[in-house]
């Protein structure tokens, strides 16, 4: 579990499944917020900070992220929110929530890709100008053997 500076907080393990995470905000009830939720806040901080300076800190997370929950990365994001002055909580918190949702794909069964999915859909609202909601919603339905060229011919 996770609390932030406004009360916010992300918590891991739902009843759908072990690796849900669901977010509390003041005065909003717990919900499992969606890729296109926080993809869409992403393109916003790299449309106001410069897409190549989200990005750069998102692969920063994503390098450092594993299988378990690491409190040093937790710290690195916190250091890194800072330079997002005013958008620093919502930096904090969409950036947990890629992490602990990466972790999440870490750890999910037969997720060959793991967290690189969320990379993936990082890589296109921020490096290649794709509309959050189409990359939420690009690797439905895609089978491996198709994501897995993608992900390998951007790097990751």
């Amino acid at each position: 579990m996770i609390t932030f500076s406004d009360g916010s907080v992300l918590d891991g393990r739902g009843a759908f499944d072990d690796w849900c995470i669901y977010l509390t905000r003041p005065n909003i009830a717990k919900y499992a917020p969606r890729d296109v939720e926080y993809f869409s806040c992403l393109q916003q901080l790299g449309q106001q900070y410069g897409s190549d300076v989200v990005y750069k800190d998102f692969v920063a997370i994503y390098n450092g992220t594993t299988n378990h929950l690491d409190k040093n990365v937790m710290l690195r994001i916190k250091r890194r929110s800072k330079k997002y002055g005013n958008d620093m909580l919502t930096c904090q918190i969409v950036f947990c929530l890629l992490y602990m949702g990466m972790v999440a794909e870490e750890n999910k069964q037969n997720a060959i890709l793991g967290k690189r999915i969320k990379h993936l859909g990082v890589y296109q609202i921020l490096k290649e100008g794709m509309p959050a909601e189409e990359a939420a919603n690009f690797s439905r339905g895609m089978k491996v053997y198709q994501l897995e060229p993608l992900c390998q011919e951007r790097g990751f």
